[in-house]
């Protein structure tokens, strides 16, 4: 029989909340580019490009956010409530002081920034409109990712779903009601979905602040937020730093890249912004369970769990495998249709239809990179993750990008093959990290020997 704290951590109740927030996160993504493809292929680029721009400044409190959801479900896996709860505070606190700088900066100079990252001169104007609305609102998103981070390594995935629900209506109504002008909305076009983007944050911002008070034993005080507790702070550094740099390198390479792609014209851009939408889509439940199992393998590897924390890993990447691979295949054969939902240009259809097939090779290689990548940091071995995105990033996915995409004339072909390449070499290097069992051989050795899980022992608390 499953305890309740172990029945939280299966992978299967993880994983499902999961799986329906980031699917409403998808909704949102995949209504903003359909509304803003009825104002023009100009705005879509533009949303597509600032949404990189956002996720590379999202890394800089993420940093924090993730350390501290790894030690969140590990303290409690080992029963240390106290410092899990001291963790989810100075997290929120931190993360929030630098959301505000980040607002501050992408307030004062939109159109500077988007110049300076090589977006075309004629969306400048448009880019500065909406930069400076949404990016405005960082603080939000900082304390939006940094809360749902919180609350999931408690064990509830299903809090932040239920905010992702409300969020996503009211940001499909205002959108609505801000592009056609309806419900006795001003029609403002891209500056209405900037606006209703930052009213939808806020709301869900407010919802996510109630569960996090009450997300842990004892009810969190606001005085408490001045609370700092360093040798904690420590611990949330050395395993949050190697993943900042690590999500770093995924973001501003790929904002490196969309400015690769932008040289090559405003119709590639736009195909890449539609792909991207789709291939969400088609890797979403693939990284759900990816996510659910770095909760459940963090929470058993805090228990002293290693050998359940072990198999659980193989057993997220088997079942992902699976889902993925359905997934691309659908997408493949369904794909050219989906694009034309978002634009009538023949020639941005074409463009997109061209890397439907090699979308079939990608998800798996993503699937293979996310779960054993996760299962490593879930275990704290975040430095390996760090440096092996270092260099595949930056030497295969970034500079490789260049040189087959636009130095040899490739286009986004060239770019799509190396970041495939990318995707499958860290996946690689991941499996063997993983198979070596470095960091889970160390913590047994560590552990008294009756708190060790061995093979043949039941594996019921880290069961689907």
């Amino acid at each position: 029989m499953l305890d309740k704290d172990s029945k939280k951590f299966t992978l299967w109740v993880l994983a499902w909340p999961i799986f329906i927030e980031l699917f409403l996160q998808f909704l949102l993504g995949a209504v903003d580019t359909l509304m803003v493809s009825r104002i023009s292929d100009d705005a879509v680029a533009v949303v597509g490009f600032s949404n990189q721009l956002f996720q590379a400044m999202t890394t800089l409190f993420m940093t924090v956010a993730s350390g501290a959801g790894i030690l969140i479900a590990q303290k409690i896996g080992s029963y240390k409530t106290g410092d899990a709860r001291t963790i989810g505070i100075m997290a929120v606190s931190v993360t929030t002081l630098i959301g505000l700088a980040c607002s501050v900066i992408l307030f004062a100079m939109p159109e500077a920034i988007a110049s300076m990252l090589q977006l075309p001169d004629r969306l400048l104007p448009l880019a500065g409109t909406y930069i400076s609305i949404v990016g405005g609102g960082m603080v939000l998103i900082a304390m939006m990712a940094t809360m749902s981070t919180v609350i999931r390594n408690t064990g509830n995935t299903r809090g932040p779903m239920y905010v992702a629900i409300g969020m996503n209506v009211i940001h499909v109504i205002m959108n609505y009601g801000f592009i056609f002008g309806a419900f006795g909305f001003p029609q403002w076009g891209l500056t209405g979905v900037a606006i209703s983007t930052v009213a939808s944050r806020l709301l869900a911002v407010l919802m996510l602040l109630y569960m996090f008070l009450r997300a842990f034993e004892y009810k969190i005080k606001w005085k408490e937020f001045r609370v700092f507790d360093r040798p904690l702070f420590g611990e949330i550094l050395k395993i949050g730093w190697p993943l900042g740099i690590n999500m770093s390198c995924w973001v501003f390479s790929q904002l490196v890249i969309y400015s690769f792609i932008a040289q090559l014209g405003a119709a590639e851009l736009a195909a890449r912004t539609y792909m991207n939408t789709l291939e969400s889509f088609c890797f979403l439940l693939g990284s759900s369970i990816a996510m659910a199992a770095q909760i459940q393998i963090a929470h058993l590897y805090g228990a002293g769990r290693t050998r359940e924390a072990y198999r659980s890993a193989y057993r997220a990447l088997g079942i992902g495998a699976i889902y993925v691979i359905v997934n691309a295949f659908v997408l493949y054969i369904f794909g050219k249709q989906l694009l034309g939902l978002f634009t009538d240009d023949k020639t941005i259809i074409a463009i997109g239809a061209s890397l439907l097939g090699m979308n079939l090779i990608l998800q798996p290689g993503k699937m293979l990179n996310m779960a054993l990548g996760n299962s490593l940091n879930a275990v704290g071995d975040t430095r390996f993750t760090m440096y092996i995105s270092l260099g595949s990033m930056w030497i295969v996915a970034t500079v490789l990008s260049y040189v087959l995409g636009i130095y040899m004339g490739w286009g986004l072909i060239g770019i799509y093959s190396c970041m495939i390449a990318d995707e499958y070499l860290r996946g690689v290097l991941s499996y063997f990290r993983w198979r070596g069992q470095k960091c889970l051989r160390k913590a047994e050795s560590q552990a008294p020997a009756d708190s060790v899980k061995m093979p043949g022992e039941s594996v019921a608390a880290a069961g689907v």
